[in-house]
């Protein structure tokens, strides 16, 4: 855990990166909220696209309740097509859950010294540029924003159905 203080969520990503050791990694913001099961379903994934070569992962759901959600268009088997702030049929966003590879990890703090400064802005252009990213779907992903978000969060893990 890196205790800092951040212009964006970007400056926070390339932080927390820089103190952990070089080469891939499985990493997440601090407001995520997923089942145990799910935790596991994404990291084994990731895992697993991290060696077969891609560069990115990402963590992304169906359950919309975000005020400000990065929206995700995905093709054939979770190869990520687009990132986008308008919403898509179907919903998908992202979930504050990523892989990098050492080259991603390289490119994010490349992004913040040319001036980059938010995390949707980073997966955008990683995207358009080509890059070889997936998305692992888990059926819900709780952003922990607000006080009520907490409560969401607490509420759905101690029913039956988390």
């Amino acid at each position: 855990m890196v205790d800092c203080r951040t212009p964006s969520s970007l400056h926070t990503l390339v932080a927390g990166l820089q103190a952990v050791p070089a080469g891939q990694v499985f990493c997440s913001m601090v407001d995520t909220v997923m089942r145990p099961a799910d935790w596991r379903a994404v990291y084994r994934a990731t895992e697993r696209y991290l060696g077969e070569g891609a560069d990115m992962v990402l963590a992304v759901t169906p359950y919309v309740d975000d005020e400000s959600p990065v929206y995700v268009s995905r093709q054939g088997e979770g190869d990520v097509r687009s990132v986008s702030d308008e919403p898509l049929d179907p919903p998908c966003v992202t979930g504050g859950v990523y892989g990098f590879s050492a080259g991603m990890r390289r490119a994010a703090g490349e992004m913040v010294a040319r001036g980059g400064n938010k995390m949707r802005g980073f997966l955008k252009a990683v995207v358009a540029e080509g890059r070889r990213v997936k998305a692992v779907e888990v059926p819900r992903i709780i952003d922990i924003d607000r006080p009520s978000d907490l409560q969401h969060a607490n509420a759905w893990l101690a029913t039956r159905e988390a």
